[in-house]
């Protein structure tokens, strides 16, 4: 199981100045190991198409490149990525450089030694390097989703995540699910382990999410995973008994 194959799903949209050097300290990272990387290229408008061409003739290990014909969200280019991935388990991480791909291997070692009744691993930032009315932002909307929705998760923004690509199939969809992944894979009736990680700074470009927009939609998303988690029951595990 160790050296089974991992897909690392990384969206992103005009992320061509950081996806070298973030693809770079993932090959460091995940050295010894089988993984696959997937670049979701969500609609973007720079040289992110000539920048993973370089990318997959120079790399040993697979650099894939799925692109939506126009900018459709994280959400949707997360799942993209889940559906082409070919590993058992998907690690997310952002395409923006400030999550570290050092945790990678941290996250998959987490879920894989937590056994069958786990699904997720979820990474928590320590020392934000976002400026403070992103973090208050934050700080605010995890503690609102944990009082309504009782993931036992302290940051369910972060972006990167290790998640068992079956489970991760079966998740709902709506544009932001990737925020309630916790939450969603409880409601699948598997568990979630936790790991702290050190967040950076973007190294280049600027953010695609807007404080008060991200906010309105989060508030928006809360209340629907509030009510499909009272209208669902909680799935069963179902299978098969042979009799003689």
């Amino acid at each position: 199981m160790a050296d089974a194959l991992i897909s690392i799903v990384i969206p992103g949209r005009n992320e061509a100045a950081n996806l070298p050097l973030l693809i770079d300290e993932i090959a460091t990272a995940m050295r010894g190991r089988e993984f696959e990387v997937i670049v979701v290229d969500d609609g973007s408008t720079d040289d992110t198409g000539t920048v993973l061409a370089a990318q997959a003739a120079a790399r040993p290990f697979p650099v894939r490149h799925i692109r939506h014909d126009k900018s459709s969200g994280q959400s949707l280019a997360v799942r993209s990525g889940v559906w082409a991935a070919h590993g058992d388990i998907v690690a997310t991480i952002d395409g923006d450089g400030q999550n570290d791909p050092q945790y990678i291997p941290v996250l998959v070692d987490a879920l894989r030694e937590a056994g069958p009744e786990i699904a997720a691993a979820q990474g928590q930032r320590l020392k934000r390097r976002d400026s403070k009315a992103k973090q208050l932002a934050s700080r605010f909307a995890n503690w609102l989703r944990n009082a309504i929705l009782h993931d036992q998760t302290r940051d369910t923004g972060c972006g990167l995540k290790a998640v068992r690509t079956d489970v991760f199939r079966k998740l709902p969809f709506f544009d932001g699910t990737h925020r309630f992944v916790p939450a969603l894979v409880i409601q699948e009736g598997y568990g979630v382990v936790h790991r702290d990680v050190v967040d950076r700074s973007r190294r280049h470009g600027k953010s695609n999410y807007g404080i008060f927009d991200r906010g309105l939609q989060g508030a928006a998303d809360l209340l629907g995973v509030w009510w499909l988690r009272r209208r669902r029951r909680r799935m069963p595990r179902a299978r098969e008994i042979a009799h003689g």
